[in-house]
């Protein structure tokens, strides 16, 4: 792996890993009753993960551009295939690390609500007390937390499913875009512009069930109409649906990457 491509893998890893985190804001918002501040406290590690996306695209591209200008025709997939391992490894660190995250996030939610202000936040930021306090905010997730996910009531198989196809078709919708360049590199500017409809496909799926389920989740842990087990439940299994994504993302590589060529040639 050279060092464009580790570049490349890394902006990946981001990307992947802050979405992941993402659900660590909606348990932050539940334990603190602020579902509102919190998500928008965790935005700001969103703009990290949109300034990747908006970098990661234009390397890759040029990447294939260069391969095709030396004569690369022949499709290879292996940096492809980096990348979404890439993205499968970030969805199980982002795992690893949400404890540790949305405790973070509640004492970040708590110390805004008294300032009123995040750069009053960030200038406490490297006091020795909030050193303190992050230290004691890290921990390893527990295990019971995933043993559990069959017992009781479980998450809609519908939203399960609909969960992990459209992470996967949002992981491999830009990466199939650029590798059909290698399948038509006649069309390789058109098929990179149908990038944004299969990853449109992929945020109509996930805000259209996913999203608004998990609000629902949210609003009624919120107002003590669930407990918060379930809801705990409900993020495990559908970060088990992120991994599961990303790894479904390796066997749609090739044909989404045909299907996009195809269209590319059609429309």
């Amino acid at each position: 792996m050279d060092l464009g491509l580790l570049l490349i893998c890394g902006l990946t890893f981001v990307i992947h890993v802050v979405e992941t985190l993402a659900y660590a804001a909606r348990i932050a918002g539940t334990r603190t009753g602020r579902v509102a501040l919190s998500l928008s406290f965790f935005n700001i590690l969103i703009l990290l993960s949109r300034t990747s996306n908006a970098l990661q695209a234009p390397l890759l591209a040029k990447r294939v551009e260069q391969q095709l200008a030396v004569g690369g025709v022949v499709a290879h997939t292996t940096d492809f295939r980096w990348l979404l391992v890439s993205a499968t490894l970030a969805t199980v660190i982002g795992a690893f690390l949400m404890p540790t995250v949305q405790r973070l996030s509640v004492v970040s939610i708590n110390a805004v609500e008294r300032q009123r202000s995040l750069s009053g936040l960030a200038s406490r930021a490297f006091l020795p007390s909030t050193i303190a306090r992050l230290r004691e905010s890290v921990v390893m997730p527990k295990w019971q937390n995933v043993t559990a996910v069959h017992k009781g009531a479980q998450v809609p198989w519908r939203v399960a499913i609909v969960n992990t196809c459209a992470v996967a078709v949002w992981t491999v919708g830009m990466l199939a875009a650029l590798y059909a360049g290698y399948l038509r590199p006649e069309l390789r500017a058109t098929s990179s512009q149908l990038a944004s409809v299969v990853n449109g496909v992929a945020t109509i799926l996930m805000f259209g069930f996913v999203d608004p389920y998990l609000s629902f989740l949210t609003d009624d842990v919120v107002g003590g109409r669930l407990n918060e087990g379930y809801f705990r439940k409900s993020i495990v299994c559908l970060t088990g649906g992120r991994l599961l994504g990303t790894l479904l993302a390796q066997l749609l590589l090739v044909p989404a990457a045909a299907w996009i060529a195809y269209v590319a040639a059609w429309i």
